[in-house]
């Protein structure tokens, strides 16, 4: 079946979203901007491309789940999408689409999505132009999906995406990702998704790390280190204490990235 993914909001969504991680690690703040912006007006939580998305989410995110939880789940998302108009979720995505090839240009859709095929199947699922014959083929792929690890899942999937089109997308993408610290990588994803909720998850991850980075780089000073460097530390230790007086701001990733690789390296040296 002909799937076209700029008609699949959750694949608009993910594409975008890998759209502002590449811009963040490239440094382009305009496309960040750009794509932070977009996601923010498009998918708040009164759009109707918001609540079509959360049914995906729903979809997607199921997994090593019971037969009969997977098929229940699977009904009430096909009514909670039959509920919504149909013409209004095609006038924002056109609304979208405009506003991307506008801001973004054509290159947001070539962004690798790793999990494409089950999107498709979701998006074939909920389109009502699907023929029941092929409906019914995709919804038995989606419950087998759903009943499935999530660890075997990525394993099945991957063997069908084609070697060039992965390793390409690891060229350009993955080099970057891949040199980070996991928890810059954490940091990063907590950001990057912060506005579906208002940054709550980005600062219950920051309570936490923030302590942590403080623990270890005040560990590091007990250590015998060059003045310079006892200084510096100094330096970020007092700028990790200023978070006690202020909200995190989007200047402050950088440096809250910095003082992770900081950590990581004196720690590493002890």
């Amino acid at each position: 079946m002909k799937h076209n993914k700029k008609r699949n909001t959750a694949f608009i969504y993910e594409a975008l979203t890998l759209e502002l991680t590449k811009a963040i690690l490239e440094k382009n703040r305009d496309r960040k901007v750009e794509s932070l912006s977009l996601l923010r007006e498009h998918f708040n939580h009164s759009s109707v491309l918001a609540q079509e998305r959360a049914l995906y989410t729903i979809l997607l995110e199921t997994t090593n789940t019971k037969e009969k939880i997977a098929e229940r789940l699977l009904e009430e998302a096909k009514a909670a999408r039959g509920v919504l108009d149909e013409s209004s979720i095609f006038d924002a995505q056109s609304k979208l689409i405009a506003a991307i090839n506008k801001g973004l240009g054509p290159r947001v859709w070539s962004n690798f999505v790793p999990n494409f095929k089950v999107l498709a199947s979701i998006n074939a699922i909920f389109n009502p132009k699907t023929s029941i014959k092929k409906k019914v083929l995709f919804e038995q792929s989606l419950l087998d999906a759903m009943v499935t690890p999530v660890s075997q899942r990525d394993a099945a999937q991957m063997k069908t995406i084609d070697n060039i089109t992965y390793h390409t997308f690891i060229k350009k993408f993955n080099a970057k990702y891949n040199a980070l610290l996991q928890e810059q990588k954490d940091l990063l994803n907590r950001y990057i998704t912060s506005f579906a909720d208002d940054g709550f998850e980005l600062k219950l991850y920051l309570n936490e790390e923030l302590k942590r980075l403080k623990d270890l780089l005040t560990d590091s000073m007990e250590q015998q280190l060059e003045p310079l460097i006892s200084q510096k530390v100094e330096g970020v230790l007092d700028y990790l204490e200023s978070f006690r007086h202020r909200d995190f701001q989007e200047q402050d990733l950088k440096k809250v990235l910095k003082t992770q690789e900081l950590a990581q390296e004196l720690h590493g040296h002890d």
